[in-house]
């Protein structure tokens, strides 16, 4: 299994590869030069990818002004939490502000409303 990573952190990783992507994916409409409708469709696959990072930034960018700002009490620095349980930014050190969680396991199902372990 993947080790867990910070939400706030996990949502920009895939907006950045998505920018990847659309770059990657118009490189290879040039290879179709010849082909002109081929091109064309890549470089808009492209562009949309591209336009669909900038959407998930926009978004994480809301969210991340609203996020809970704790003090880790790992490392000691200041990370954002979103949801009931989360992982610290800098250390990955479960974090929770829930207390009937205090001392559990970590898991993700807690963010889950419908789906929360007893």
């Amino acid at each position: 299994m993947k080790p867990y990573k910070n939400k706030i952190n996990r949502i920009r990783s895939f907006a950045l590869s998505l920018i990847f992507i659309g770059v990657i994916v118009m490189y290879i409409g040039l290879f179709f030069r010849k082909y002109e409708i081929i091109m064309l469709l890549f470089m808009v696959l492209g562009v949309l990818a591209i336009l669909a990072s900038v959407v998930v930034y926009a978004w994480i960018g809301t969210l991340s002004t609203r996020a809970v700002q704790i003090v880790c009490p790992n490392c000691g620095k200041e990370t954002k939490m979103l949801g009931r349980v989360d992982m610290c930014g800098h250390c990955r050190e479960p974090l929770t502000m829930d207390p009937a969680l205090e001392g559990k396991d970590f898991d993700e199902i807690y963010n889950k409303p419908n789906k929360r372990k007893s």
